[in-house]
């Protein structure tokens, strides 16, 4: 990804924080943020505190679990939620659906609303730092900021 793309892609995020009533409270950390264990050790909190965005397929849209760095997705327990089939999305498939990176996939700034799961145990965490439209770049919120500005559905999606 080119500095130019990952420009765009964090300014549509700051733009879609903005656009909610959201701080910008994005930060830049030039040793990555690409995973939650990353992104924990950058900000200087837990990897549960880490909304990661979790992407998957459904047919030709993008279904977004924001979940706890701390936690895998049951991805059938996503499903029954939804009430859809979800599939695998390669790395390719969710810049296309998305804009972002993996890595980088935030929960706002979408270039095609996804539907979106929010993963209750958030709900236990604050403050929480999500990606902001770069492996580099992360926003301060709370889970309850996160319910707001993305209309999610909060539901048990935790494996066990």
């Amino acid at each position: 990804m080119s500095a130019s793309e990952s420009g765009g892609s964090v300014e549509r995020v700051r733009a879609a924080l903005l656009a909610v009533g959201h701080a910008d409270t994005i930060t830049q950390f030039p040793s990555g943020t690409r995973t939650a264990a990353d992104a924990a050790a950058a900000v200087g909190c837990t990897v549960a505190q880490i909304a990661k965005s979790i992407v998957f397929r459904c047919g030709m849209r993008a279904a977004v679990v924001i979940t706890s760095g701390a936690n895998r997705v049951d991805q059938a327990k996503a499903e029954a939620v939804l009430g859809v089939k979800l599939g695998r999305a390669d790395a390719d498939w969710v810049r296309q659906a998305t804009g972002f990176a993996i890595g980088g996939v935030a929960p706002v700034g979408h270039l095609t609303p996804p539907l979106m799961l929010l993963d209750q145990d958030l709900l236990e965490l604050d403050p929480v730092w999500a990606a902001a439209g770069s492996p580099s770049h992360v926003f301060q919120t709370s889970a309850a900021e996160l319910v707001r500005i993305t209309g999610a559905q909060v539901a048990d999606v935790r494996s066990a």
